[in-house]
Order: structure tokens, then sequence, then C-alpha cells
């Protein structure tokens, strides 16, 4: 059996962490990033330039509101433009951390313990980004609340049939559940980061946002069971919120949008855009940060096998698509067909054929996935072909109605193209905030992977136990003195209770004798010095011999 530091892969074994660390030098290294290394010419280069862009934005955004939509290149019956575009486009992005963060977790994938916050966190501002277009395309949209179904005056109510109001409950529900799975998950590194600071105004912030962890038994039992429940209500958000986005265009009968194949066709393709950029993100974020111990080949791999699944899920429902434009016999299908490739706009269809399922097919070969500048280069080509994906669907559809009369053209402004580029330098610029204000890895989880984190169980007589009962015990916290095991480590050693999510005795009822070995714990936690807790069987066997 493989280690917890490493995964089996055929004959080889492949770290997920490099070896050599321990849970000291984690913190050390992971928070020194956001407390001790200085601010470099390359940070502040690049957020310069996002901060370039975002005037640009702001100047878009405030002559939309001055002018109206009538700026951009909406007309009719090309009434969805770029906004639309890039409203499903953002949606689909930020759908890989939430994979990532509560699919594999329940998984119990241990990988993805490397990658999981800096991907809540792009999925937190892929959303915002994506949030923005709908409020700009509603012409008022200072009145954006009237989409919600609240008391007034006016009896106004949303039309809970427009695919609108829909996306408004999805999104919004979307958002919190992420927000909160990823504020959980910072908790316990955030309370590393308070302790590890000297600085005494960093130290209240970081203590105010750790909500008073002391990484006790309990915290660790109802941390693990709130997180894993957030994983679970978060795992049919993946599958809800891109089959909610997926059916703006079902739900019509505009050719090209009445399909039943969009629901499974737009989840895999949302897959498939978000980790693209998980690896368009993780692969300098390493370089630069000199983490490539923590994020290491087998991260970068398994997101490209992935990204390669779910690039051939996409193209069987390029096919499928194809498939029942022929057989079902509609007309109306068929010249779409013809239109999306001899049309004005074949060449966005060929080029969208090209960077989505032709160019990715590289990723077979080992050594392609194991090359980090081919990679990332893959990464930002199935960005602009699943980008592309959008634009053929809501723009080329939409272009050629029923009748001949309802024919038109659409062109972009330079105004759509500013408000485009512009949520990318927003949500370029959140993600050099992020990586200089918090753990952009997660601490506590990559101190799972260590062997000192393994369940370790001394048998009787081997802990100093007079009454010769067994103790079980893991490995020990930054500061040398006992770090509890969770009920969730606890149980899968097989051999400890429940009831108080952690270290007890066997063969004992842990309920009353654990309490006061927890209390003696903390009795003693500032009183004895990493000298005299070398091991936790040591601490155990100090406490469990005294008189209670």
């Amino acid at each position: 059996m493989a280690k917890p530091t490493e995964v089996e892969v055929g004959e080889q074994k492949a770290p997920v962490i490099q070896p050599g660390h321990t849970f000291a030098s984690l913190t050390e290294k992971i928070g020194g990033i956001v407390l001790k290394r200085p601010i470099k010419g390359g940070w502040i280069l690049g957020m310069f330039i996002c901060f370039v862009i975002l005037q640009w934005f702001l100047l878009a955004v405030c002559w939309l509101f001055y002018k109206g939509v009538g700026v951009w290149g909406v007309n009719i019956p090309v009434g969805w433009g770029f906004a639309i575009v890039n409203f499903v486009w953002w949606i689909g992005i930020g759908h890989a951390g939430t994979l990532i963060s509560a699919i594999l977790l329940l998984l119990r994938q241990s990988w993805r313990n490397s990658i999981n916050r800096f991907a809540e966190a792009m999925t937190l501002f892929a959303v915002a980004c994506a949030g923005m277009f709908p409020i700009f395309h509603l012409g008022r949209p200072w009145l954006f609340y009237w989409l919600f179904p609240y008391p007034n005056t006016m009896t106004y109510w949303p039309n809970f049939r427009s695919p609108l109001v829909w996306d408004v409950f999805a999104v919004t529900t979307y958002l919190t559940i992420s927000l909160v799975f990823w504020f959980v998950g910072l908790i316990p590194d955030l309370a590393s980061m308070r302790d590890q600071t000297s600085n005494k105004a960093l130290k209240f912030v970081f203590g105010a946002m750790a909500m008073g962890w002391r990484n006790s038994v309990r915290h660790w039992n109802r941390y693990e069971t709130a997180y894993l429940l957030l994983g679970g209500l978060a795992t049919p958000l993946v599958l809800s919120v891109h089959t909610v986005v997926s059916f703006d265009f079902a739900v019509g009968i505009v050719p090209g949008w009445h399909t039943t194949i969009f629901p499974p066709y737009f989840v895999a393709g949302a897959i498939y855009s978000g980790f693209a950029m998980v690896l368009v993100l993780a692969i300098p974020i390493r370089k630069f940060y000199g983490i490539e111990d923590l994020i290491t080949m087998r991260h970068i791999e398994n997101s490209a096998m992935v990204m390669l699944a779910t690039g051939w899920i996409v193209a069987y429902g390029y096919a499928f698509e194809a498939f029942m434009n022929w057989y079902g016999g509609d007309p109306y299908e068929n010249f779409l067909r013809w239109n999306r490739l001899h049309g004005p706009y074949a060449w966005s269809y060929y080029l969208l054929i090209f960077t989505n399922l032709v160019v990715p097919q590289v990723l077979w070969f080992k050594k392609v996935r194991t090359n980090t500048l081919l990679l990332f280069f893959i990464s930002l080509d199935v960005l602009v072909g699943m980008w592309l994906e959008r634009f053929v669907i809501v723009i080329v559809s939409l272009s050629r109605d029923f009748l001949n009369s309802s024919f038109g053209q659409y062109y972009p402004t330079q105004w759509d193209w500013a408000i485009f580029i512009g949520t990318l330098g927003f949500f370029s610029a959140c993600m050099f905030l992020f990586m200089r204000l918090l753990p952009a890895v997660s601490i506590s989880e990559l101190k799972t992977l260590l062997p000192e984190a393994e369940v370790k169980v001394v048998r009787r007589g081997e802990c100093g136990d007079r009454r010769g009962a067994e103790c079980v015990w893991s490995g020990l916290s930054q500061n040398g003195c006992v770090r509890s095991i969770s009920g969730r480590r606890a149980f899968r050693s097989g051999r400890v209770s429940q009831e108080w999510g952690g270290v007890g005795l066997l063969g004992r009822r842990p309920s009353r004798l654990y309490r006061r070995i927890h209390s003696a714990m903390v009795d003693q936690h500032h009183q004895l010095s990493r000298q005299h807790c070398r091991t936790t069987v040591e601490f155990l066997a100090i406490v469990h011999n005294r008189d209670f």
C-alpha cells in the first residue's frame, strides 16, 4: 500500500507532495508567502497591468450606464451579444473549483489538497465576473433587485417563467455555497497565520477571521462535519447551475437551441474550461512562488487527464447534435448546420473544432501532459475554444432565424471588447491580491498527507498505561504539543470511537475519560514545552497517569 504522501500509478508511485516536509515546514512555507515574502517587481508589474485594464473597464461601464445597451453591437435579431456569451463562459470556468473542492473531497482524492484553495477562489472571482453581465444587460441595472421576490408597494413580482430569473437564483445560490465552503476551509489556516505572525494588526485580523479556532478536538470534529456537509451541498450545484444556464437556450425554439443534449453538454463543457483555467493559474503560481514541491506534476497531469476526458464528452455533444440535426429532418435545423459550415460565421465554427477537439488530443501523450509550457498553451487554447463555442451557440443561432427577413449580422463594438477584457483584468487582479493576502494552498489539508499525520496504534503497555489500556495517537502540532486527530482520520484506523471525534481509549467508554484527558491537555498546553512532549505517546502517558 502506498504511503499517505504517494499515489499508486501502475508500477510507479507519483508523489502528491514531495518528501521532506513537516508540520512546521508546511506552515512556514505557505504562511511565509503572505507574511514574510517581499513584494517583488513581477507582482507589481502584473498588478499595474490589471489596474490599467480595470480603468478601461470602469470607463466602458460608465459609458454603458450613461448611454444604454445601444453602445453594444446587439440588434434585432441578435438581441443577445457578448454579454450572454461572456456570462456562460465565466460561469463555466467557475465549475472546476467546486468540482475539485466538493466532489473530489467526497471521493477522498488526496491530490485535491494542494489545488483546492485557489481553485475555490477562482470560482468566486469567476462567478463575480459572470454576475456582472446579466446586470449590465438589463438596461436599467440599478433596478436589478426587482428580479428577487420581495414585498413591495407596487405588488411587482418576478416572472418565474423567465430563464433570467432562474439564472438569478441558480447563480446566487452557487455563489453563497461556494463562499461559505471556501471560508470554512480557510478557518484552520487563518488560525495558523494568527499564531505565526508577530504583527499585532495582522494578528487581530486573522484572529477575528479564525473565529476563535483553538485547534481542539471539538473544533476539528465540528469543522470536518461542517466541511463534509457543505461538500455534499455543493456537489449537486456542479450539475444544477450550468444545467439551469443551459435552460436559457434549451427552452427556446430557436434552431440550434431547442435540444435535450444541452444540460450534460454544458456541464461537461464547464468542467472542461474550468480545469483549463486551473492549469493556467497553477502552472505559473507553482513556478513564481516556488511551490513545485506542493503542487507537483501529479496535480498537473491529473488535471490534464480530466480535461482530456471532459473534452471527449464535449466532442460527443458536438457529434450527437449534428446527428440529431440530420436524423430529425427539420429543415431549419438542417439549414443551421449548413450555416455553421458555410455561413458568414463559419470561421468561428472551424476554429472552435480545431481548438476544442484537435489540439487537446496531444494530451494522450505523457510527455505533453508533463511539459508545463506546452500544457499552459494548450489550456489557453481550450479557454479560447470554449469561448468560441458560446459565441457559436448564441450569435450564429440568432443571426439566422426562421424567416429570411429576420436574418442579420452581429458586429461587436469597442465597448463590447472593453467590458469583456475588463472582466479578465478584474479576475486577474483578484487572483493577485488573493495570493498576497491569504494562503493560496491549504495548510491544514496538506498536513494530512504527511507520514506524521498517519493514525498509529500503541499496543498494551507501550504508552506507560498502568491499567493496561490501549491508546491511539497522532503526530505533533506546530508548537510541539499534541495535535489531536480528527474523527475522520480516527475512523479510518477502524479502532477508535467516533463519539468525541478524536483520540480515545479502546475498550472504554470515551465520553467521560476523554473529557478528563482533553481537559488536562488544555491545562498543560502552555506549560509543557516541545522538549517535554517529543512524542505524543509520552504526553498521553503523562496525562493518563495523572490522578483524576
